[in-house]
């Protein structure tokens, strides 16, 4: 291993934290963009005890609302907009993961004179990586990407169909103020994309990491066993606040960069499912349940001892000497079902995504990011048709 950490985001954690919003942003700006999704904090009254607290502590608001599932450049540019002519000294995000996603490169766009896709990864010669950004304070209401607590970004460009994303230090938020009761509405379809975006976020790692990292391998079991028991129990019963909790602290460790330290980890599921979801606008979490099986099974080939390891930790299947490819697809067959029971996808069909452009799918997640001959990184790295062929099988 070789590598170096920093997380300078502050974290908050607990139920009822949402009062203190406003002395947390009062100390790093005096007029707040505060970015929201399509309502649901309205509705739920979020929004008005956001709000409340932010006045009373002498924070002014600039509502910058309608920021889509799957947050679009076009949505990034109108919100820099409104910080700029509002000028807005701090970009507070209320909202699940495209909600904090949009709202760390609004924050960098506002101090940009350029177009904000020009940060994005998308086959250009060059791309422009943020140095500087308004201070962003997230205000989690979903648990799934991890995005309250790094320095990462996914955004869609609605006119060239492409979902890329973007890593800078400045985006790092000075403050994530998690408070797990803002999750107790979330239904609970989405509450269970959330726990799949979890588990792949470590899956990543686990499975496309350097050799040598145990420690790192213990992290990720811990927080995909958490996901799963807790997931589980969320799903049932969305008032459980114990379970939220718990899925809430899942889920941001699943991406704070702890668990991935020194894996050295490609995302390949992650970089397929964003093609799919650019161009059918699929909830991402659903999009991974139907991918990451898929992936897994082709990958099982390659690493069928990793993959063993991941059956006999995660799910107690027995060892199988002479036989770990056996072994690790009763694991990976253990986790489709564990996905099914809480009521994700597994097919592309329900999703509502045919044959027509399965070759397509690959070509646009290739262009995005490949190695240097041309292959999604990964372990085993994958070409064209072999990413149209797992996407075939899930049909």
């Amino acid at each position: 291993m070789k590598f170096e950490f920093q997380n300078p985001t502050r974290l908050i954690f607990a139920a009822g934290a949402l009062s203190r919003l406003g002395e947390v942003a009062s100390a790093h700006g005096k007029r707040a963009l505060l970015v929201t999704g399509g309502g649901s904090v309205k509705r739920s009254g979020v929004f008005d005890r956001a709000v409340s607290s932010l006045e009373l502590a002498g924070v002014s608001v600039v509502e910058c609302s309608g920021i889509e599932p799957n947050p679009r450049i076009s949505s990034v540019v109108r919100g820099a907009g409104l910080a700029r002519s509002e000028k807005c000294d701090v970009v507070i995000a209320l909202g699940g993961g495209s909600t904090m996603d949009a709202s760390k490169v609004i924050a960098a766009a506002a101090l940009y004179e350029g177009d904000p896709w020009d940060m994005f990864l998308h086959g250009q010669e060059k791309v422009h990586v943020p140095a500087s950004a308004l201070p962003v304070i997230t205000v989690p209401t979903l648990a799934a990407t991890g995005s309250e607590m790094n320095c990462g970004a996914v955004i869609s460009n609605e006119t060239t169909k492409v979902k890329s994303f973007i890593q800078a230090v400045c985006l790092y938020p000075r403050v994530a103020l998690v408070d797990p009761e803002l999750t107790l509405t979330v239904p609970a379809d989405h509450t269970a994309y959330g726990v799949c975006d979890i588990i792949t976020h470590v899956t990543e790692g686990y499975f496309n990491g350097v050799e040598g990292t145990p420690l790192q391998d213990r992290f990720a079991e811990g927080v995909i066993l958490t996901a799963m028991e807790w997931g589980k129990k969320a799903v049932a019963d969305g008032s459980d606040l114990e379970a939220r909790a718990q899925l809430q602290w899942a889920s941001i460790v699943a991406l704070n960069g702890w668990v991935q330290i020194g894996t050295n980890a490609a995302f390949p599921v992650h970089m397929i499912e964003h093609t799919l979801s650019a161009l059918h606008d699929i909830a991402h979490g659903a999009g991974l349940a139907v991918v990451n099986p898929a992936w897994m099974r082709c990958a099982a080939k390659a690493r069928p001892a990793r993959f063993a390891q991941f059956a006999q930790r995660i799910f107690g299947v027995p060892a199988r000497p002479g036989d770990e490819f056996g072994c690790a697809i009763e694991g990976i067959e253990r986790f489709e079902a564990f996905l099914a029971s809480i009521g994700c996808p597994l097919r592309l069909s329900q999703v509502g995504i045919g044959d027509s452009l399965l070759p397509q799918y690959a070509r646009d997640t290739l262009a995005i990011v490949h190695d240097d001959q041309g292959r999604l990184p990964g372990c085993p790295p994958m070409e064209e048709a072999e990413i149209t062929g797992l996407l075939r099988s899930v049909l």
